[in-house]
């Protein structure tokens, strides 16, 4: 069994006034590099990071789904900065980015010459990673998922370097979260906790990561969505909910869920979040047959009261439809994506990574009954 837990994490409402102190215990005058988004520069979050680190490099350019040439571009800069840290600001994209430009910092090349596991040959920069989602957790995670734009492919670039070192989880910075955000990063965070705790993958030590998430996120999701502003306790629940659920799915893995996400993702650009929340249930009715006793499991944490194992594990899939439901997170139909597509998108998604860690075996053909299912309804 493997688990590592590498990164140093700040966890706490408020933290982000903590920044220059927390920086200055790794050097007291460091050069620093922020990786961030456009939307958090507009939003005024990047003020709380910039009015601590004055004179910090900002490259803002980093896009939903971050694309490879951006990367490229990000990483040509850092090469010629030499800083001694990166910092990233945002959701699951600018920090997968900060990893990955990171990496380039101090390794030739493009970032898509590091696809796959380990391919570095140099350690990559220290990252500090500052997520303002519920959702992805890549500030505690070994994975940068960047966009092949020619392939349409997502890549992904992982390591044991890989790893943040630093993580300032600061459940404050989602205050002004937008209502959808908070759904399709939460139910994001949910699924990883599920797919955490089904697949192959999945230790003793992953489930317990998995079981604690699983229980703050059925607690604080729903609550969090009608009011991230005034519930404390919810916006708390919700993000310390994604960390977990990240420190246990990186030391496991996800599956099928997540492969069908970045698919569509690679092809549509569609928020990963958005696609993890459409596909969830389909992907749980699919691997029920397997994973029945596990889904069981599950449905006591979010509270169902069904004694009987596969009545349970059938209510837990309905309850999922239904909490989608109520956070309005799209319906397949809304995503925009031709029938004439699946077939690519089912083998985009058999030729994941993650798809030898999910509890059934996917084919090709499987996929495609997947995909016809979520249409359907």
């Amino acid at each position: 069994m493997r688990f590592q837990a590498p990164t140093r994490i700040y966890f706490g409402s408020g933290m982000i006034s903590r920044l220059k102190e927390i920086i200055e215990e790794f050097s007291k005058d460091p050069s620093l590099f922020l990786v961030t988004d456009r939307g958090i520069i507009d939003s005024g979050i990047a003020e709380k990071v910039l009015e601590q680190l004055p004179g910090i490099h900002v490259f803002d350019e980093i896009e939903q789904n971050p694309k490879h040439n951006t990367v490229n571009k990000a990483g040509e800069i850092v090469r010629k900065l030499k800083p001694d840290m990166v910092v990233g600001l945002g959701g699951g994209s600018a920090l997968d980015a900060a990893k990955a430009v990171a990496l380039l910092a101090t390794n030739p090349g493009s970032i898509e010459d590091y696809e796959g596991k380990g391919k570095y040959t140099s350690p990559p920069l220290p990252v500090l990673a500052i997520p303002t989602t519920c959702g992805t957790a890549s500030e505690v995670t070994w994975v940068s998922v960047v966009t092949h734009t020619e392939r349409m492919f997502k890549m992904s670039i992982k390591g044991p370097l890989m790893f943040p070192a630093v993580a300032l989880v600061d459940p404050d910075l989602l205050v002004t979260l937008p209502p959808p955000l908070i759904a399709s990063t939460g139910m994001d965070a949910l699924t990883h906790a599920i797919e955490a705790y089904t697949v192959k993958a999945a230790t003793f030590m992953t489930d317990i990561f998995a079981r604690e998430s699983l229980n703050l996120i059925f607690q604080s999701l729903e609550k969090a969505y009608r009011n991230i502003k005034d519930d404390t306790e919810a916006r708390v629940g919700i993000m310390k909910g994604s960390m977990i659920a990240g420190m246990a799915f990186g030391n496991s893995d996800v599956g099928a869920v997540h492969c069908i996400a970045e698919a569509v993702g690679s092809l549509y650009d569609t928020p990963h979040g958005v696609a993890n929340s459409v596909f969830l249930p389909y992907v749980m009715e699919f691997n029920l047959p397997v994973a029945m006793a596990r889904y069981a499991d599950i449905s006591r944490i979010a509270g169902i009261d069904e004694k009987d194992e596969e009545a349970a594990a059938k209510k837990l899939i309905q309850t999922i439809k239904e909490l989608s439901r109520i956070l309005n997170i799209p319906s397949f139909r809304d995503l925009g994506i031709e029938k004439d597509k699946f077939f690519e998108i089912a083998e985009k998604s058999f030729q994941n990574n993650s798809n030898p860690s999910n509890p059934r075996e996917a084919g090709v053909g499987d996929y495609m009954g997947i995909l016809e299912k979520a249409f359907k309804e």
